[in-house]
């Protein structure tokens, strides 16, 4: 029986998951890659996460978007799984907006990050 859990997310591009990850100053391997959980069990992933207890976290497309896949009995991160997955988000959301503000001939004029951890952004395109 495996020891691996998986929690779904909204997250779909795979450029966008790695700036967050990027930004949040976490070290990653690209893959397909495995990762590595209890008594030996691995799983395949896109991101891997290794940590220092050699119980890794990835990544994992399941098709429609990146599951978060791990053996969580051995999570090792500074923040909870659920801190862990807001912060991953936030910045997804986040590079994803600019980058789609680029696209679209937008550029950011103020980004600021607020007391309660979210992030005000202003962007402007001239015509």
């Amino acid at each position: 029986m495996s020891h691996f859990s998986s929690i779904k997310t909204q997250i779909r591009n795979l450029e966008s998951l790695q700036a967050s990850l990027n930004n949040l100053g976490i070290e990653w391997k690209n893959g397909p890659s495995t990762v590595r959980g209890y008594q030996g069990q691995t799983t395949q992933a896109q991101i891997v996460i290794e940590q220092e207890n050699n119980y890794d976290i990835g990544f994992a497309w399941n098709g429609q978007e990146y599951e978060l896949v791990a053996d969580f009995q051995y999570w090792q991160q500074p923040w909870t799984v659920d801190g862990f997955l807001q912060r991953v988000t936030q910045g997804y959301a986040l590079h994803t907006v600019l980058q789609e503000s680029s696209k679209q001939g937008f550029s950011v004029t103020e980004q600021q990050k607020n007391n309660d951890g979210s992030i005000r952004l202003v962007v402007q395109r001239w015509s």
